[in-house]
């Protein structure tokens, strides 16, 4: 998900890219009209099962070695952070397995994520009572937001590890979020900022069309 306004032939595929999103937006692309459950239906509505993992995005991948990375966490929060790596890694460590759930429609069952949770995170910056919504900012410019409730699920993850292994370029390594109960743009990729805030900022997909808040068993797949 890059910044807009990049010239030349990626600038081109890009814009071809978000404008065929956005179209599928205003055409309900994929939309069952079903509701599921998440306690009885493992499978959200209109989802496939994959095997692989298929890599999503603008054709930007940012290279961010772990000697250059850095979180910052900042807003209305009362122990504002800016964490290297080996920041990050001095958090509680923890891992957990959950389902992915894509907008364009596939799911991937039992991924086993290795990082920080969003939990330990919350309890080591206290965000304030007016702290309502957290906003993502990614470091190739994409950005997305989540009510707080969501962010503090007990299986929302600031992940580093897939599968016993380093997240990798493609997924968002070195740490992305995970948010296993909405559909998986709301899970930035090359998180680079989490800022606390009083009022919602809906990011890059939520003002092109997608659905501010993204439960893939409500459907919320656009606006």
């Amino acid at each position: 998900m890059a910044k807009s306004g990049e010239s030349g032939v990626f600038g081109a595929i890009r814009d071809k890219l978000i404008a065929r999103k956005q179209d599928w937006a205003r055409e309900g692309r994929l939309l069952t009209g079903a509701h599921g459950t998440r306690e009885v239906d493992r499978l959200p509505p209109g989802q496939r099962l994959v095997r692989d993992w298929p890599v999503l995005d603008l054709g930007v991948q940012p290279a961010i070695p772990r000697e250059t990375f850095r979180l910052i966490v900042d807003g209305l929060v009362e122990t504002p952070m800016v964490l290297d790596w080996d920041g990050l890694m001095a958090l509680p460590q923890s891992e957990d397995v959950s389902d992915i759930h894509c907008v364009t429609a596939w799911s991937r069952y039992d991924n086993r994520w290795s990082g920080v949770r969003a939990a330990d995170l919350l309890a080591a910056v206290k965000p304030r009572p007016e702290a309502r919504h957290v906003l993502f900012q990614s470091s190739d410019g994409y950005t997305t937001n989540v009510p707080m409730p969501a962010f503090a699920d007990d299986d929302v993850m600031l992940a580093h590890g897939w599968d016993g292994a380093p997240l990798d370029r493609r997924h968002g390594g070195p740490l992305r979020v995970v948010i296993p109960r909405l559909y998986f743009w709301k899970s930035a990729k090359w998180v680079r900022r989490i800022t606390f805030a009083a009022e919602d900022q809906p990011g890059f997909w939520e003002t092109r069309g997608y659905h501010n808040h993204g439960d893939p068993w409500m459907e919320e797949r656009y606006g």
